[in-house]
């Protein structure tokens, strides 16, 4: 009898753990490895954020079966959860009360993965080694050795830098103590470091709309408060969407009220605000565009940067990976998610045929399996770990299988403007607030709402 296959598995976000379930269900051996103290590190960040798709897309079919036995009930499948919900009603119970606890390493910081024996240069007899995984916990470096490995890390602590040519602002790292990345919850944890301030918002997306709102309502509590938002391009109607044109209500009622905010002078906006500088004025933040000459600027106290994340591939350098140069994502993938081609809504289901590498046995998935695309969908996700642990365990007819079907139409935003902060993963850079991604179906759609949920 073959020895159970061990696969070991990079993050304990939801595709983490969905995949852990999965290699479960095949017979064969999961290992978690999580940085954080606790499963779901990364959704921790963004607690405060409503998830833009209702429960019945945040839920991994094998993961919802590990989780039956355990008296686990399902939430309401059409409520939308937000990410301190996500973790308290399924991604929490699913890695405490169910045989994941027993395979979930919290702590344990991956920092190199290779194939014992085998430097990246060295071929013949690669594909039998085992691959090797050191990662550091408490008790100093370890090592894992695994047959297969799934990289479903994210991209959420590696966000994009302020300046727009893809490099830091000059100044950036010296001023890092006044800027945050994503969305920072300004009403509530992040609430004294805004309060009363002027904040400067990069972006154009779902994030910066969601944060420039609930700056607005933190002014109309805290007055003092003043929110900027910094434009790259020209037009900030880019942002508003199609009002009551909208083919999607809810997402439609979102642009008109944060046009409307813009129109009544509660927003300051600067637009070709491409930041180029930052440097220190007074202890307060001077954000400049342009050359040192003549560039303009302004003085803020705090600069948040919402501008999308990028994948950390440094642990990976002894792995063949085979990355799209402009996207960083594996080339039969790229033509299939590139942004320039496609939305949220034009991406289709894919598994492990797009997802292989040069190096047999390892796969990216979830979120950074998309490189710098913002299209991810959650339920993507899912199915790619469906299709990626099928491959491994040896069954190529389910591997190829396509198991989800996916709207015709394109999802970018959940219903309910009053009910908080926006978050986002369609058009342009929102995808770094949730690290993840849209899902919808005509249920949601019929009731004017879809969304996206998060890897």
């Amino acid at each position: 009898m073959s020895q159970t296959k061990t696969v070991a598995i990079i993050g304990a976000g939801p595709v983490g753990l969905a995949a852990a379930a999965h290699v479960l269900e095949r017979g064969m051996s999961p290992v978690v490895l999580e940085a954080g103290s606790e499963a779901g590190h990364a959704v921790r960040q963004w607690s405060h954020v409503q998830l833009f798709s209702p429960w019945e897309y945040n839920v991994d079919k094998a993961a919802a079966r590990l989780l039956a036995p355990t008296g686990w009930n399902s939430p309401d499948p059409q409520s939308y959860p937000t990410g301190g919900e996500l973790l308290e009603r399924y991604l929490t119970p699913l890695a405490t009360r169910t045989p994941l606890r027993e395979v979930v390493r919290t702590s344990s910081r991956v920092s190199a993965i290779s194939r014992v024996g085998f430097d990246k240069a060295k071929t013949r007899g690669r594909a039998q080694a085992p691959f090797e995984i050191r990662y550091q916990n408490g008790k100093g470096p370890e090592i894992l050795r695994a047959d297969a490995v799934i990289d479903t890390s994210g991209t959420w602590f590696s966000p994009n830098p302020a300046g727009g040519n893809g490099l830091p602002a000059i100044g950036e790292r010296e001023c890092a103590e006044h800027v945050a990345s994503g969305m920072p919850d300004v009403r509530g944890a992040d609430r004294s470091r805004y309060a009363g301030k002027m904040v400067a918002v990069l972006g154009a997306g779902h994030s910066a709309v969601g944060t420039l709102i609930d700056l607005v309502r933190l002014a109309d509590e805290v007055p003092g408060t003043q929110p900027v938002w910094l434009l790259r391009g020209a037009d900030p109607a880019k942002a508003f969407g199609g009002g009551s044109n909208d083919k999607l209500a809810a997402r439609g009622e979102l642009g008109s009220a944060f046009a409307a905010l813009v129109a009544s002078g509660k927003i300051r906006v600067e637009t070709e605000f491409g930041v180029t500088h930052l440097s220190d004025s007074e202890g307060r933040l001077k954000i400049a565009a342009g050359a040192c000459c003549g560039a303009r600027s302004l003085i803020a106290d705090e600069l948040i940067v919402s501008t999308g994340f990028r994948p950390d591939f440094s642990f990976l350098s002894e792995l063949r990976l085979r990355l799209d140069p402009a996207i960083e994502v594996p080339v039969a993938l790229a033509p299939l998610i590139d942004p320039n081609e496609h939305s949220c809504g034009t991406v289709r289901p894919h598994g492990a045929r797009e997802l292989a590498h040069d190096e047999p046995g390892f796969y990216l998935a979830g979120m950074k399996s998309y490189g710098r695309a913002p299209t991810f969908l959650m339920m993507t996700g899912y199915e790619q770990v469906r299709s990626i642990v099928a491959d491994i365990a040896g069954d190529k007819e389910a591997a190829a299988r396509v198991e989800l079907v996916l709207p015709e139409t394109g999802v970018c935003t959940r219903g309910g403007v009053e009910s908080g902060a926006a978050a986002g993963c369609c058009g342009g850079p929102a995808k770094e607030e949730v690290s993840a991604c849209c899902a919808a179906d005509e249920t949601a759609k019929k009731a004017g709402a879809s969304g996206c949920g998060c890897s």
